[in-house]
């Protein structure tokens, strides 16, 4: 199909993109890689009469530490996400997510806002962000506020982004000491929505306990969400396999999946078991690489 007659406009500001979103009001919607969004345009799932292109303002893309954390903008691209020194040598879950996004091209294209502010259960980044416990930065007229990421997703495809708002930056506590992360989602082809997905960061104290954990599941609920129960497990534990594995078990019994032609609900519960499972792991082998 093809998507409904829009009109385009293509700040140069920050400013004049937020008076633009006030000026069209609920008629108008933040274009950055598109990759989401224009889908949904062709399939007319939804038919905004305004697309207000973000792409020529400048200072929304970067990487960098700072102030005990790492900040993302959130035009910042996949690839450069992929590519980036800081993401390699310390936060290795990026690397995983974003080679399992789509293909190249979208990846050159496609942004790390974009993806968060989509709201979608299905996209990778949002589990990424609860494991980390990142929080997001959003601007208005009134100028910015910070949500953390537990209260960034209101409901299916609804964040915490409001009329007249853009979100501006991804901010998360930096790495430190025996830290390790990883991601992994299952798919039936490269590009797909994952059938389940698990995103874990697991920081070990000197003593070789847990100090810090966190734990994001794909697209095996109607909204993002943390695996709570999981990390309570976890967390000041000696990282065992007997708690691992019951952390694994948790989340597979906390998600809510729904039956599709990826698979039936038991099915994917099982892959959140066995996939916890080997993110924990491979997490716990990299922070003790790290230290």
């Amino acid at each position: 199909m093809i998507a409904e007659n829009f009109n385009y406009d293509a700040p140069s500001t920050l400013e004049e993109a937020i008076a633009l979103l006030h000026q069209y009001g609920d008629d108008a919607k933040i274009l950055a890689g598109g990759h989401s969004l224009v889908p949904m345009m062709k399939l007319r799932f939804a038919s905004p009469t305004h697309l207000i292109d973000i792409n020529n303002i400048p200072g929304l893309s970067y990487i960098k530490e700072e102030d005990g954390l790492l900040k993302i903008g959130a035009m910042t691209k996949e690839v450069e996400v992929e590519e980036s020194e800081i993401i390699k040598n310390k936060y290795h879950i990026f690397g995983d997510a974003t080679k399992l996004i789509a293909d190249p091209q979208v990846r050159n294209f496609g942004t790390l806002g974009g993806n968060l502010a989509h709201g979608d259960a299905a996209n990778d980044h949002p589990a990424v962000m609860f494991a980390l416990g990142a929080s997001v930065e959003i601007t208005g007229n009134q100028g910015k506020r910070t949500v953390p990421i537990d209260e960034f997703f209101h409901g299916f495809y609804m964040t915490a982004v409001q009329h007249g708002e853009v979100l501006t930056e991804i901010q998360i506590p930096a790495a430190s000491g025996n830290y390790g992360s990883a991601y992994h989602k299952a798919e039936r082809k490269v590009g797909d929505y994952a059938t389940a997905g698990v995103a874990a960061m697991v920081q070990i104290g000197a003593d070789g306990r847990c100090t810090k954990v966190g734990i994001g599941l794909t697209n095996v609920n109607s909204v993002p969400m943390r695996a709570s129960r999981s990390e309570e497990a976890l967390l000041g534990s000696d990282l065992s396999e007997a708690v691992i594995n019951q952390a694994a078990q948790y989340a597979s019994e906390d998600c809510n999946p729904s039956a599709d032609l990826r698979g039936d609900e038991d099915y994917k519960r099982h892959l959140v078991k066995v996939i916890t499972k080997r993110m924990l792991n491979l997490a716990i082998s990299r922070a003790k690489n790290q230290g």
